[in-house]
């Protein structure tokens, strides 16, 4: 299983046939990040629309998926129709198990099926299935259905879409193995433009263990940083949820469409709050000893009066604050409601939630009318965000599918771009200050995990322009070499530089293990590179005015330091992109 090269399946829906294609780059672009944006260079269209049937899909793994623990994110890349320019979204599961032990490193999807399809891949079969009957089923549905079809588990993976999906809805997700997902930016979307529901990936081979002694003690040593750190033991234990009542204490949680960054009521949405109410279980992506996701319940009446059906909905901050104080929503299973009517659609659940609060704070000022929400918004009111979820993911009328492209591309036509909370995509759960919303406005995926810029507004409290600029650039390339490993993120702490080269060098990568600092470099100006030719001006970014208004811990955004700092790391992102790569 080491190679030096990339071994890449190619499908082409529309002939419904593959091809192995063998690749250079193993030592400059490493895998995950790296690998996508060169196989977007190599079969993506900079010049066509994202949903050209050309465009391709594109799913990558790292030179240590399989082999140490948390190595167990894909990268899938794709032009997105959020902003159609190239991006990526990350996701866990056993997608990238499955790929690893299907004997690929990545996957490229080209063309467009003639009917509603799914495509089911091993390390020696390819089939591309009519499945026409899903068309229009939910997430649920479709995953039960799929399971049939699909016998076996362990390393089987499936990554479906839902009804906005199939809508092409801009806020889109694709859902993988239920409880995961391709997220932000319309990656579900891209799919549906396609005809392509599903894809099932069977990892049904077997490798050998690296011949390096070192190896077996390497792992043991890794597996016990990460299973024995405070910081690894708070994600089981909480989660990210543990995160709501720290924000909300700091003011800066979002509530109500950014109205606020604090509100008392807070207390019946808390990770604490969702551990001693709602939560069934942990479970953890495979190749994870650490079980961060947490699932909790919700109970509706099925049929008649007594009987009960309950459904299991995974939640963590993002949700929590998407479909809870963002849109004034504070009761735990009030909460979980929302996530789930989002989960079955198939749509982002940041996106969706910064949406409807939007909505609601138009429909407040009358800048929209029930005519168009064809249900009165008022915040607070979970029954009534449930069924505008619904209508968000099918496009119901012409309002839902105007807001399906974007806030701001609704806002644009409604009014109230200047309440509109995006930051290039529906903001994140961290009114934290002037430089997380610079990172995330500008970042390479608009995402709060394109660098800690929120964790900087909490650590510092820095007016050096030069200083924050030099650290969102920094933390940015340290984050790619590990999105192209593929580690979740979250494993940060503990994968050293020092540490990912003792892996790579044990796995048999000892030429990358020695060039770190300058792969990651390229990768990362490779990505910046990628994606303004297929159209990102940083320039023409816009923050919208409740950005400014925002009061947190610190007392009110500084204004003039938010532009000048914008206006740097703008200046930054263009020089990096300018640069040239090191072969």
């Amino acid at each position: 299983m080491i190679r030096d090269n990339f071994k890449v399946l190619v499908i082409d829906l529309s002939t419904r046939k593959g091809d192995v294609v063998k690749m250079e780059g193993r030592n400059t672009e490493a895998g995950g990040s790296g690998l996508a944006a060169k196989l977007f260079q190599k079969y993506g269209h900079t010049d066509k629309p994202w949903d050209d049937p050309l465009q391709p899909l594109i799913f990558t793994i790292g030179p240590l998926t399989g082999y140490f623990p948390l190595m167990s994110k894909t990268v899938y890349a794709f032009k997105s129709p959020y902003h159609n320019q190239y991006t990526e979204s990350h996701a866990g599961g056993r997608s990238a198990l499955s790929l690893r032990f299907a004997d690929y490193d990545g996957i490229v999807i080209t063309g467009k099926a003639s009917s509603p399809s799914c495509i089911y891949v091993g390390s020696r079969h390819l089939e591309v299935k009519d499945v026409h009957y899903l068309w229009g089923t939910d997430i649920q549905t479709s995953g039960k259905v799929l399971r049939k079809m699909f016998k076996g588990a362990g390393h089987r993976s499936i990554l479906r879409i839902g009804p906005a999906g199939e809508n092409r809805s801009a806020m889109a997700c694709v859902n993988v193995d239920t409880y995961r997902h391709f997220g932000r930016l319309g990656g579900g979307g891209a799919m549906g433009a396609k005809n392509l529901k599903a894809v099932v990936i069977q990892g049904d081979v077997s490798f050998a263990s690296p011949p390096d002694k070192r190896y077996p003690k390497l792992f043991q040593e890794v597996y016990k940083l990460l299973t024995s750190t405070e910081m690894m033991s708070k994600y089981h234990n909480l989660g990210t949820a543990g995160n709501v009542a720290v924000l909300n204490d700091l003011k800066a949680l979002p509530w109500r469409n950014l109205k606020q960054t604090s509100d008392a009521e807070v207390t019946g949405i808390t990770g604490e709050k969702f551990a001693e109410d709602a939560l069934l279980r942990n479970v953890a992506c495979s190749g994870c000893p650490v079980g961060c996701i947490h699932i909790g319940f919700v109970r509706e009446k099925f049929m008649e009066e007594n009987h009960y059906l309950y459904r299991q909905v995974s939640y963590d901050h993002e949700p929590i604050f998407a479909t809870g104080s963002m849109l004034g929503v504070t009761s735990n299973f009030d909460v979980l409601g929302i996530i789930d009517a989002v989960e079955k659609m198939g749509l982002d659940v940041m996106s969706a939630g910064g949406a409807l609060a939007w909505a609601t704070e138009a429909f407040e000022k009358g800048m929209i009318t029930e005519s168009d929400t064809l249900i009165p918004l008022a915040f607070g009111d979970s029954e009534a965000y449930k069924v505008a979820v619904r209508h968000l993911g099918m496009g119901t009328n012409e309002f839902y599918r105007a807001l399906g492209l974007g806030t701001l591309q609704a806002a644009k036509r409604y009014g109230g771009e200047d309440f509109a909370c995006v930051l290039g995509q529906e903001m994140a759960g961290y009114a934290t200050g002037e430089v997380f919303f610079t990172s995330q406005s500008l970042g390479f995926r608009h995402s709060h995990l394109d660098a800690a810029g929120y964790s900087y507004d909490q650590r510092k409290n820095e007016r050096d322009t030069g200083k924050v600029v030099e650290f969102l650039i920094r933390d940015e390339q340290e984050r790619v070499f590990l999105t192209s490993m593929v580690a979740c993120l979250f494993a940060r702490g503990v994968y050293t530089k020092e540490l990912l080269a003792e892996c790579l060098r044990s796995v048999g990568y000892v030429e990358l293990a020695g060039n770190i600092e300058s792969v990651s470099n390229n990768i990362q100006k490779l990505r910046w590179q990628v994606r303004l030719k297929t159209g990102f001006d940083p320039s023409k970014v816009r923050i919208p005015k409740r950005f400014y208004e925002v009061k947190n811990w610190h007392g009110p955004i500084d204004k003039d330091f938010f532009d000048e700092l914008r206006r740097r790391y703008q200046e930054a992102i263009l020089r990096l992109a300018q640069e040239d790569i090191i072969p």
